[in-house]
């Protein structure tokens, strides 16, 4: 890598670390496995810095590392340590609501999140985190935008899903015991 190069590479690192940081935070569960996580994938965008085709979209090219590195963790480390816990509510609490209340929901929603298999959870992120259109979606992912499709719908139903499952009482009682807590 030449010396402008490198400057291209280091302004484009200090301009959208922040929002990749936050993807991949989504995408783990864990602030210090997101930033794990985003450190790898720019040291592989480091490496090929030089040969990107497209210059003017290195972070396509970075979120797509991102979503690889993590498959690549997923298939690495054993994830036996999550626990289930209660469900995801499909419309916002009202208003008023108790802040423990809305902690414990986002611990729901964290941990629902990770239960979802790599891809769902990169397609969800990207979607309602990141609001991403389908095409973006597509190509950073490297699939049709009919799978994006199709993932979402079947992420979503399997939130429902377990949300339902677990009703408003499991909860209280799940985070009472520890398991709704982000590890």
């Amino acid at each position: 890598m030449n010396a402008d190069e490198e400057r291209e590479f280091r302004e484009f690192v200090a301009a959208r670390s922040r929002s990749l940081l936050h993807t991949a935070y989504l995408l783990t569960g864990d602030w210090e496995q997101g930033r794990d996580l985003l450190q790898t994938a720019l040291a592989s965008t480091a490496r090929r810095w030089s040969k990107l085709r497209d210059r003017q979209q290195p972070e396509i090219y970075v979120r797509r590392a991102i979503y690889h590195a993590q498959v690549d963790r997923f298939r690495l480390l054993s994830w036996g340590r999550e626990m289930v816990t209660d469900t995801l509510p499909d419309q916002p609490s009202a208003q008023g609501a108790d802040w423990a209340d809305t902690v414990v929901q986002r611990q729901d929603i964290m941990a629902a999140l990770r239960r979802l298999p790599k891809r769902q959870r990169a397609v969800i992120v990207l979607r309602y985190f990141e609001d991403r259109p389908d095409t973006e979606i597509a190509a950073i992912l490297g699939v049709a935008q009919g799978t994006v499709r199709s993932q979402t719908h079947k992420a979503l139903a399997s939130l429902r899903t377990a949300l339902a499952e677990a009703g408003p009482s499991a909860a209280a009682s799940s985070t009472a015991s520890g398991r709704g807590v982000i590890a």
